[in-house]
């Protein structure tokens, strides 16, 4: 949405002498200016046994998860004993929401207790700090003020005043701390750890380094840790940012010096505290719902994507970017391209790779795949971009040997195209080089965006390969992976869905097919192809045409990615979708009706693979899909041919049934 690059990491250290952010699960990022806007984490490494027994609550995906695996929990103990550990806003605040939202599922079977080293609200007035204790007191929540906790135990906090606190849960809430891998930066920090900054927000020992947010601290004019503070310096921080890259001089960005806070107290009720003042109401909890909930209305609810003027639609990546099958045939038929003695399986007989024999020589596997970006990040494109190419040998049964890269990157200037060929490059090589195939060279060229492939040579299996064709009726059709990649990534294109959905389709594109192959290989399957561009129905087709057989659907069994069936049912399809609806010919004309047939026609990038399976060795070739970490599934079977083309009916429980074989006893 707004033009910039997203790469989904965690920062572990900084090279400033090549000016480069290391990270943990992608190569070095290099950056002209750096802005380092981490936040903070509570303080759990300098009291032994708290990473361990306690919850952090941040960051707040993980809390998130733990909070809801703790209420499950609840409702089957006979008491809970909850402990939380620091007595600031967040603390306090935590403790009554938790209270509050434990009693109704528990009643008086919950104990709160709250533990802080300080006075409560230390940073508050005292008028503020006696309104909490009376508050705390009111929902029956123990304090212990003054009292630091110096080890936690599994079950029991010990304090430094001998107390021992015991807990069935402990949430930890303490004062603010920095990353631990600042302190080998050599950037100037405060003794907690912060980032120095100036009041341009930044480093006065680099100026190509910023800091804003919880993890910098303005030396001239420091403030607590808090959001109200950090979510105001955004704005002087993007225009100082353009004005260093400009080479303009920079803006001060003084923060006030007093932030009205609004504390819940779990109830629906807040208290306001700012300076001397204080208040306490209903409505102060009406206001803070407000002004948090539009806060982050302004990051979910952003405005659909629109081409820019004068563009037509927005065009998709990855597979969905894909010339229409129809096209691609019509234009093959007119080629009539020499053969080869050499060729054993070419576009005579097309496949998912050719297979090519020299004499004296074991047989090879070759095949090609290449398409724009899909995604922002090009290391991970790169990763998408070599599972996509080496499934075509594993649907065939292959083993991936070598391969060539096919590159085109945007004009730029030369370390950002170093930058991103060897990001895509590097994303490449490590999926290749698990999978045993070396990369032995390739083509780079300038292009108007990212896009990138791989020429894959692979070996089949004596004796086990797997083609498109030999299916027979009674086989269980098996989809090694959900569907929905398409939609989902054309509406992520728009900004129109959350980055969970589009996480967990990624998620799906990085798995390899190596280990699924493998199993389909074992349980003996007679046929098998993968889902890409011209999606599910498009590459069943395939299949059936080259088996000579029909194919029955259960709709229910079909496995699609979380949101991607609301995404097709309102619409949102991929640019390569309307030319895939063809394919719905196959089906009979109420099944071209039911709400799962988008999904069938929805181009996938690195899909499953899709594969005829013997009847009696389906469940336990199913189970073991789903042990090796696939969301497999067993979607219909293979049914005789009733007409000169391949049809394909819907019916409940079509994996289940067996009329073909009981027909043939």
């Amino acid at each position: 949405f707004a033009g910039a690059r997203l790469i989904r990491d965690e920062a572990i250290g900084l090279n400033r002498a090549d000016c480069v952010l290391l990270c943990d699960a992608h190569p070095p990022i290099r950056y002209d200016v750096l802005s380092i806007d981490i936040g903070s984490a509570p303080r759990s490494d300098d009291v032994p046994g708290a990473a361990e027994h306690a919850i952090a609550v941040k960051p707040i995906d993980r809390f998130a998860a733990r909070w809801e695996a703790l209420l499950t929990r609840t409702r089957e103990m006979p008491r809970l004993r909850l402990a939380v550990v620091g007595g600031g806003a967040g603390g306090v605040e935590l403790a009554l929401s938790a209270q509050h939202r434990l009693a109704g599922l528990k009643g008086d079977t919950v104990e709160v207790t709250l533990v802080t080293r300080e006075a409560l609200l230390p940073s508050h007035n005292a008028r503020v700090r006696r309104l909490f204790e009376q508050i705390l007191a009111d929902h029956r929540v123990t304090v212990h003020a003054g009292s630091a906790v110096v080890r936690v135990a599994p079950g029991v906090l010990l304090c430094a005043d001998g107390r021992r606190v015991e807990f069935d849960e402990a949430l930890w809430v303490t004062q603010a701390g920095a990353a631990r891998w600042l302190a080998d930066t050599g950037l100037p920090l405060t003794p907690e750890g912060f980032i120095a900054v100036d009041d341009r927000l930044r480093s006065p020992g680099d100026p190509k380094i910023f800091a804003a947010g919880d993890v910098a601290t303005m030396l001239a004019h420091p403030r607590e840790k808090a959001g109200v503070y950090a979510v105001r310096q955004g704005p002087p921080l993007a225009a100082n940012l353009r004005r260093a890259l400009a080479g303009r001089r920079l803006r001060r960005a003084v923060p006030q010096k007093r932030a009205l806070a609004l504390i819940g107290t779990g109830d629906e009720q807040a208290v306001a505290s700012r300076g001397a003042f204080v208040a306490y109401g209903p409505r102060l909890w009406q206001l803070k719902e407000w002004i948090d909930r539009r806060w982050m209305r302004r990051y979910t609810e952003l405005p659909e994507m629109q081409p820019e003027p004068g563009e037509g639609p927005m065009r998709c990546g990855g597979c969905a970017a894909k010339v229409p099958a129809a096209v691609l045939g019509r234009v093959m038929g007119r080629l009539h391209p020499a053969t080869s003695g050499a060729v054993m399986i070419g576009l005579d007989s097309p496949d998912d790779a050719a297979l090519i024999s020299f004499p004296g020589a074991p047989p090879l596997l070759q095949t090609v795949d290449f398409f724009r970006a899909m995604v922002d990040d090009p290391y991970l494109f790169g990763r998408i971009a070599a599972t996509h190419a080496l499934g075509d040998i594993y649907a065939m049964g292959g083993t991936p040997e070598s391969a060539l890269a096919i590159a085109t990157l945007p004009p730029a200037r030369a370390p950002i195209v170093e930058h991103d060929l060897f990001h895509m490059l590097r994303g490449g090589l490590d999926v290749l080089e698990p999978a045993g195939a070396v990369l032995i060279g390739g083509h780079s060229a300038e292009g108007a965006e990212l896009a990138l492939g791989f020429a894959v040579t692979g070996r089949p299996r004596p004796g086990k390969l797997m083609r498109k064709s030999g299916l027979s009726a009674g086989d269980r059709l098996v989809l090694t992976k959900p569907l929905g990649t398409g939609a989902i990534l054309a509406a992520a294109a728009r900004g129109l869905i959350s980055s969970r959905l589009v996480e967990a389709a990624i998620a799906t594109m990085v798995q390899s097919a190596g280990s699924a192959a493998a199993c389909l290989l074992e349980y003996r399957a007679s046929a098998c192809t993968d889902v890409t561009g011209f999606g599910l129905l498009g590459h069943l087709l395939e299949m059936l045409r080259a088996s000579e057989m029909d194919a029955v659907l259960d709709p229910e069994a079909i496995p699609a990615l979380y949101g991607a069936l609301p995404l097709l049912g309102s619409g949102i399809t991929s640019s390569l979708h309307a030319d895939n609806v063809a394919a719905l010919a196959a089906l009979d004309p109420v099944a071209q009706l039911h709400q799962i047939a988008p999904l069938l026609i929805d181009p996938q990038t690195a899909g499953g693979l899709l594969a005829g399976i013997p009847a009696d060795r389906a469940a336990t070739c199913l189970a073991e899909l789903r042990r090796c970490g696939y969301q497999a599934a067993l979607i219909g079977r293979v049914a005789r041919l009733r007409r000169s083309e391949p049809r394909i009916r819907f019916e409940a429980g079509a994996a289940q049934r067996v009329p073909e074989l009981i027909a043939a006893k």
